[in-house]
């Protein structure tokens, strides 16, 4: 199913790599666990019922975080309960809006009356409803450490994004969005009593997750002000956006990723700035096939996007995003780092990662090095995209611990 392509670009010299469908197709089948496969076999995985992700009609208004429905997920791992839920969120605008997403909790008893809680930035699965992780066969699957994770005592709480699950704007690589709905989905986990979650926070983010996770720590304090981050960490995250766009863009890499993000933004931004088009970017052939392109979930559909951002290849971009305005304006806003983190941050990087390059990740340590952030900076040798965040859960477990237990490890900064 790989296709590859040998492509220069930007003075690189030619590289074979696969492109944004086949990396992320692996990392969803590399994420498959026994566990899964177990209850695949018993017939308890549990796709979400289209009517759950249907807020009341007229939708209520609440709090950021008040709930608005759960279920109970049977298919919830060994040794604890989970839910899917909805829950009031609030989106770069400021709009509340209504987010989906999952929460899992140990079924022993907490042993100190209170867990600690794991928000989870999961990785690009789309970006329309129908995509959203928590209403797969298996909503558990993409949680990558959630087995080391449920056994130090963690809550886990992931979004689904804005747009994912519930219908509604797309929210793709959108920071603020992202990073509110993931705070957001920590505070649903404190509304179900029988997680016993408390306010204390860890963050974790891999590829979209980690531009998620990273927004979050970021304007938490404002944000969330009773919840208290305590650390955050990041695999290969889509962190410096200019950056990334201008290193996969000419492949099918680019055109997939272009497709999802270059529709969201003209969709969300198009009240802030009169006259937004993707023609401002894209030429008459990307032009016409965004949309649609953006339509497309990662899982299911993945042969018909390849086949159609293959086919625009070399003839996707008009003008550079990260040079024209106000794309270039949009880019940077949602690109994290402008406000320090203030906690301890751990970021893992595979060195054979073709889809967020090495050189990309480490141009953003050093930036926020610079700034005086406090950074554990951690390279994987022969891991890539797909398996940098499983290969550093051990990594991560052990960061969270040693931050908690009040002997963070020294920045490598």
């Amino acid at each position: 199913m790989a296709v590859y392509s040998s492509t220069g670009v930007n003075g690189r010299g030619r590289r074979t790599r696969l492109t944004a469908l086949a990396i992320l197709l692996t990392l969803f089948l590399a994420s498959c666990s026994a566990s899964t496969d177990r209850r695949l076999v018993e017939g308890i995985a549990e796709e979400g019922d289209a009517s759950f992700y249907m807020p009341p009609n007229p939708a209520p208004t609440g709090k950021p975080g008040e709930i608005v429905r759960t279920e109970r997920l049977l298919s919830a791992p060994d040794g604890t309960n989970a839910w899917r839920v909805l829950y009031h969120s609030t989106d770069v605008t400021g709009a509340d809006i209504i987010v989906s997403g999952v929460v899992i909790a140990p079924d022993n008893d907490a042993p100190t009356g209170s867990r600690k809680v794991v928000g989870w930035g999961h990785p690009t699965t789309g970006a329309v409803a129908r995509c959203a992780p928590s209403n797969g066969v298996d909503p558990f699957d993409l949680i990558e450490g959630m087995r080391p994770l449920l056994a130090a005592g963690y809550v886990i709480s992931y979004a689904d994004y804005p747009g994912l699950g519930v219908q509604g704007q797309s929210s793709y690589l959108i920071g603020t969005s992202e990073g509110n709905s993931v705070l957001d989905a920590v505070r649903a986990a404190r509304n179900i009593p029988e997680t016993a979650a408390g306010s204390e926070v860890l963050l974790w983010g891999h590829s979209q997750g980690g531009q998620a996770v990273l927004f979050a720590g970021q304007d938490a304090k404002k944000y969330a002000p009773e919840i208290a981050v305590r650390a955050v960490a990041v695999a290969a995250p889509a962190a410096d956006l200019a950056t990334l766009f201008n290193d996969d863009i000419a492949d099918a890499s680019g055109v997939t990723l272009g497709s999802y993000a270059f529709a969201a933004f003209e969709s969300v931004y198009s009240a802030q700035y009169p006259g937004l088009s993707l023609d401002q970017i894209l030429t008459d052939a990307g032009t016409a096939a965004t949309p649609g392109m953006a339509e497309l979930c990662l899982l299911g559909q993945h042969t018909q996007l390849h086949d159609q951002a293959l086919a625009l290849v070399g003839n996707y971009i008009r003008n550079d995003p990260a040079t024209t305005q106000p794309w270039a304006t949009m880019l940077a806003e949602n690109t994290p780092g402008a406000t320090p983190l203030g906690v301890p941050l751990f970021v893992a990087q595979g060195e054979s990662d073709a889809l967020v390059l090495p050189s990309a990740t480490q141009g953003f340590v050093s930036k926020l090095c610079a700034a005086g952030q406090d950074v554990i900076f951690k390279m994987y040798p022969d891991t890539t995209h797909a398996t940098i965040a499983n290969k550093a859960a051990p990594d991560v477990v052990s960061f969270f611990g040693a931050v908690l237990a009040g002997n963070p490890p020294a920045s490598t900064c």
